[in-house]
């Protein structure tokens, strides 16, 4: 199925559709709005013509001085066709963000996390969203291309964690009793 294939069968069960069909030689693209992806994506995971059950990767693109400024790439795969499909997504502005796919597809989770983590687009509504790839005290978006390169900043580390036999005997202990409690 191509993008445009793929594009007429949206416009049937996801009512004002506004998707565009994008040149790619490696798989479908499509192009949705932030404010449309939510049911879109519900629908190719959805409707038995694409069952899109595989959320494989969101990949974020800083296109400085391109407007808008950022591209999410969402890579998806149906596993009963087999085929693959692009979503892409385009925001704009100091603050960028989009709709979080995390009740469609739960592999998203970490997947927006990284993607804010590194280029600061937030997912409304995601349950968990904070620093995944940078250390918590980070501060910025080191893959946005107008992030300051340090190059003679002081290497930040962490000592590393200290403990007495008895304190590591005592973790053990807990950590079972934990287990125990949750079976």
């Amino acid at each position: 199925m191509d993008s445009r294939a793929i594009i007429a069968a949206l416009e049937t069960v996801v009512p004002g559709v506004r998707a565009e069909a994008l040149p790619a030689v490696d798989q479908p693209t499509i192009l949705v709005s932030p404010d449309q992806l939510p049911a879109v994506a519900a629908a190719l995971r959805d409707v038995p013509e694409f069952r899109f059950t595989a959320l494989v990767d969101i990949v974020g693109v800083d296109r400085m001085p391109g407007v808008p400024r950022f591209d999410v790439n969402y890579h998806l795969v149906a596993t009963s066709v087999p085929a693959r499909l692009r979503v892409k997504v385009r925001v704009d502005g100091e603050s960028p963000s989009i709709p979080t796919v995390t009740g469609i597809w739960p592999a998203a989770g970490f997947l927006e996390r990284e993607v804010w983590d590194l280029f600061g687009i937030v997912f409304d509504g995601h349950p968990d969203l904070r620093r995944l790839l940078t250390p918590d005290d980070w501060t910025g978006h080191p893959l946005r291309k107008d992030y300051p390169v340090q190059e003679n900043a002081p290497v930040k580390f962490h000592e590393p964690l200290q403990m007495t036999e008895e304190q590591f005997r005592a973790n053990l202990v807990h950590d079972r009793q934990s287990r125990k409690g949750d079976a």
